[in-house]
């Protein structure tokens, strides 16, 4: 690994760890193994690094279960793979659970930083287009707009049931049965 992909699982060890609020950029380049110069020329800043290690170490996370997911319910019905993704999602943000804490802890100083809030909107994007390309891969009538619009709608939904998730761990959250029932309520009216 490079100094910058150094930098990105520093941040990442070290917001787990300690938190967003906690993480000083001496100690993320402590962990990454390089100087503290280095968060700057990659990064211009430690907001910024810790924005990137968040969105994409979350998200690779997050993003490749799905991903898998998403592959196995190839050849069954698209409602019949929902069901079962999002009946499998809730192991996946168990299993993610120190990151998501961490995500929510960013989330309000990347919805105070332009400079986040910009990188974050333009990750949207890539994050949609990959969920799009499994979906395709699985279901490959999906028309490319569909695909895109289905992965938009995955995507809403696993920030929100992430979120509640990991705020509410013990609340009887919608599993992807109930969900299914919404979508076919929705198409049926």
């Amino acid at each position: 690994m490079g100094n910058r992909e150094d930098l990105l699982a520093g941040a990442r060890k070290v917001i787990v760890e300690r938190g967003v609020a906690k993480a000083t950029a001496r100690d993320i380049a402590a962990a990454a193994g390089v100087s503290l110069a280095a968060i700057g020329y990659h990064f211009g800043s430690k907001e910024q690094l810790i924005t990137e290690a968040l969105t994409d170490g979350l998200g690779t996370a997050i993003g490749d279960s799905m991903e898998a997911l998403i592959r196995q319910g190839g050849g069954a019905a698209p409602l019949a793979a929902f069901v079962a993704l999002w009946n499998s999602m809730p192991a996946v943000f168990t299993d993610n659970r120190d990151s998501m804490l961490a995500s929510l802890e960013n989330l309000v100083r990347v919805a105070r930083s332009p400079e986040s809030q910009k990188f974050f909107a333009e990750s949207l994007s890539g994050a949609y287009g990959d969920m799009a390309d499994a979906l395709r891969e699985a279901h490959p009538h999906l028309t490319e707009d569909q695909a895109e619009a289905i992965a938009e709608l995955y995507f809403v939904l696993v920030q929100g049931l992430g979120i509640l998730q990991t705020i509410a761990p013990e609340a009887k959250l919608p599993d992807g049965n109930r969900l299914a029932q919404a979508v076919a309520a929705l198409s049926a009216g």
